[in-house]
């Protein structure tokens, strides 16, 4: 397949299509509130991490956002266990503080519904890790979202995130399959990567359930089962990813 991939820096203009694009997010994961406020702040603070696929036709099928952040720095210095939402805070408080990236980190690798299985999602890493070195980096780190682990909701993280293949030692769940194919390591479990927490009423509205009795929901598309506390009115769901170091030649 003929693709074309620019950061959002070079072409600004494929921003809104970037948006549009039909993808297999869960809705509940729209409303964690870090992704929430931050998102859209990497499209404009940093547009040279962003990744924008099109296709011959000029349709965007596919979109990556990274991050750059410091992680040599007092209090860190080990990729956080509350993974995806700690290193967004991290980067925009470095932002903030004027303090000099050392490492990027992926955040999301997203393919436009119409056009999976074709091999978008590896194109679209091995352009990341490019990019990071075209700007200087050593090293790329992803809080990978596992995207075989919903099938097995109350299966362990820890046991699942290094379980391998008989046949060749690569590891069991396909998007960790593709990191490591790329050059990637396992690193640590994130297992507080993304929390979203909500009313009953909201997780009604998010996933058609009835969120009715106490103890642990399994909701399609969740890595884990939603925690319900259907006496005190709400539940929360707790995501764990997986950190995956990449160096970069």
């Amino acid at each position: 397949m003929d693709l074309n991939i620019s950061t959002l820096a070079e072409r600004p203009e494929l921003e809104g299509a970037m948006w549009s694009m039909k993808d297999l997010w869960p809705e509940f994961m729209m409303y964690d509130p870090v992704g929430w406020a931050n998102m859209g702040r990497i499209v404009r603070e940093f547009p040279e991490y962003v990744l924008v696929a099109t296709d011959a036709t000029g349709a965007v099928v596919a979109r990556g956002f990274s991050v750059p952040f410091r992680l040599d720095e007092e209090g860190r210095r080990e990729l956080p266990a509350r993974g995806w939402d700690e290193v967004l805070n991290w980067a925009f408080s470095d932002l903030r503080h004027g303090r000099e990236a050392d490492t990027v980190s992926a955040i999301e690798i997203t393919v436009d519904l119409d056009h999976l299985g074709k091999g978008l999602s590896h194109r679209m890493l091995a352009a990341m890790r490019a990019n990071a070195g075209r700007l200087g980096y050593a090293e790329l780190v992803a809080p990978v979202r596992p995207n075989g682990k919903h099938l097995e909701a109350r299966a362990s993280i820890h046991e699942y995130a290094f379980r391998t293949r008989e046949a060749d030692g690569l590891p069991h769940d396909p998007w960790l399959r593709v990191h490591v194919r790329a050059g990637g390591v396992i690193e640590a479990v994130a297992p507080a990567s993304m929390t979203v927490s909500g009313s009953l009423e909201q997780w009604r509205t998010w996933t058609g359930l009835p969120f009715d009795t106490d103890g642990p929901v399994e909701v399609e598309g969740a890595l884990v089962p939603v925690h319900c506390e259907a006496a005190r009115g709400y539940a929360v769901y707790v995501e764990p990813n997986v950190w995956v170091r990449h160096r970069i030649a």
